[in-house]
């Protein structure tokens, strides 16, 4: 309890930022991730075909790589910083944004897939019923498919924001002061290893156990009658 007191500012600073990257993050990859499964759902051969290589590609690809490049690729070697230079901030603040970045970019494939396979579970009879009333490809996807499937995938979804809340320790990695970052310090100022890792094992479980619970009350709540 004293290391908790000790540093319990720089503990609830460093939840609150894990936090951030989180919504941030989920609310990019949701939007990109939506527009890859439809990209995937396409009639045109040419967006089925980036869609299906992004979603190879960025999900095989270790999310650490994706990070370690959007700080050192982007900001580095091609000046891409995502935030003003003039700022007292610049530097956190630019790690941030690049930290939120790669992790939409990583988890828009996962989205993607869990909205794809939602889709699937809409019977092809409604699909096409929509054609044949003349609907176009976007029109049937907007108003017959995608609202079913969400309904279909909220549980899978909310596997995947915990997920990313887990996976935002990687941040660390650049520099973001999210809870990795001072679990790492702790542990050099203290030695504590078991208590500080049992104090940000907790922290994690406070944030993740709610989530699961709230996705699975409203699968089972909002999902679709067959």
């Amino acid at each position: 309890m004293e290391i908790f007191t000790e540093y319990r500012a720089e503990i609830f600073a460093a939840f609150w930022t894990t936090i951030q990257l989180t919504v941030y993050s989920a609310i990019g990859a949701l939007v990109v991730g939506t527009g890859l499964a439809a990209m995937r759902l396409a009639p045109v051969p040419m967006l089925n075909w980036i869609g299906t290589t992004y979603v190879n590609i960025v999900r095989n690809t270790p999310l650490t790589l994706i990070v370690l490049f959007c700080s050192f690729g982007l900001a580095q070697t091609l000046g891409i910083t995502l935030a003003s230079r003039t700022s007292p901030t610049f530097i956190a603040d630019s790690g941030f944004r690049l930290a939120v970045l790669g992790f939409t970019v990583y988890t828009a494939s996962f989205v993607c897939e869990t909205v794809r396979s939602g889709v699937n579970t809409v019977p092809l009879g409604q699909a096409e019923a929509a054609r044949s009333l003349g609907l176009t490809f976007s029109q049937n996807l907007r108003i017959v498919l995608l609202p079913q499937a969400f309904r279909a995938v909220i549980i899978p979804l909310g596997s995947v924001l915990i997920a990313l809340t887990k996976n935002t320790t990687i941040a660390s990695a650049i520099g973001v002061a999210e809870a990795a970052l001072l679990m790492k310090e702790m542990i050099e100022n203290t030695a504590a290893v078991l208590v500080v890792g049992s104090i940000f094992a907790f922290g994690f479980v406070i944030l993740t156990l709610p989530l699961g619970l709230l996705f699975g009350w409203l699968g089972r709540r909002l999902a679709v009658a067959r």
